[in-house]
């Protein structure tokens, strides 16, 4: 064999290496690793923290239980939720796990599995400032201040429906509600059930004037792009539990109970 045969030879060895390498998927590599990373926001009744500063809400119980399906440990990753699609993007986790909406928007940068649940956005009011606001267009008017978490679709909502109204983002929704019991805002909108938890916790000072939600939304796993064999196993997940009736009992628990309280207090 001469050097020029030699030469491709190893070239096409190198190639081969290089493309096995690349073919491997998120779905090899979490087997291999024994470890689902998972990324999350804290949200109301979506993930929290307990006493002990354990995890705990409905996507918690949903990412563990996909871990233990999947024979491996998961490893939770807290993100700001600004920042958790690009986080995604550079492998800092393997999957978005945080009551995420599937909208066009979000799809052009990440592949989304079937819906597993469906949320919308709800809107608590301060009794003060919002005194007989009880539809949206009492606060679709200039003057009126809604708060909303940065980056989520309560943003993208309040524009929507009320785009006469001033819309003030924070970082997470702690801040926006603290903002509307110092009166410093006449409504914050979030994704039910957190409202209607805060105006029954906070009944002296808020007040839902809508009774149900105005947006219906349906809430998906996020990935990177371009990796069909864990998108068909999520989708396939999804489809075992909700035939199973996980889904449902976990989501009766969590939005239709307050029995959890106990663990957050």
């Amino acid at each position: 064999m001469n050097f020029l045969k030699k030469f491709f030879l190893i070239l096409l060895l190198f190639s081969f290496a290089a493309n096995l390498s690349a073919s491997e998927g998120t779905l090899d590599k979490i087997l291999k690793r024994g470890v689902l990373k998972v990324g999350m926001s804290t949200f109301v009744p979506w993930a929290m923290y307990d006493k002990k500063g354990r995890l705990v809400g409905f996507e918690i119980d949903v990412a563990k239980r996909l871990a233990k399906d999947m024979g491996v440990k998961v490893q939770f990753v807290p993100t700001k939720w600004s920042g958790i699609i690009p986080a995604l993007l550079t492998g800092k986790f393997d999957i978005i796990i945080g009551g995420m909406s599937i909208t066009p928007q979000r799809a052009l940068k990440v592949n989304f599995s079937i819906p597993y649940d469906y949320s919308g956005m709800s809107i608590v009011a301060n009794k003060t400032k919002a005194k007989g606001f009880n539809s949206l267009k009492y606060f679709n008017k200039k003057g009126v201040i809604i708060a909303v978490r940065i980056g989520t679709t309560a943003e993208v909502a309040a524009k929507k429906y009320m785009p006469n109204a001033t819309i003030k983002l924070f970082d997470d929704e702690s801040q926006a509600i603290q903002e509307l019991l110092l009166g410093r805002a006449h409504a914050v909108v979030a994704s039910a059930p957190m409202p209607a938890f805060q105006a029954i916790k906070h009944s002296d000072r808020l007040f839902l004037p809508i009774k149900d939600t105005f947006t219906k939304e349906p809430i998906g796993f996020a990935i990177r792009k371009g990796d069909s064999d864990f998108l068909n196993f999520l989708n396939s997940w999804i489809t075992y539990v909700k035939a199973e009736g996980f889904l449902k009992e976990r989501k009766h628990y969590w939005f239709y109970t307050r029995d959890w309280e106990k663990l957050i207090k």
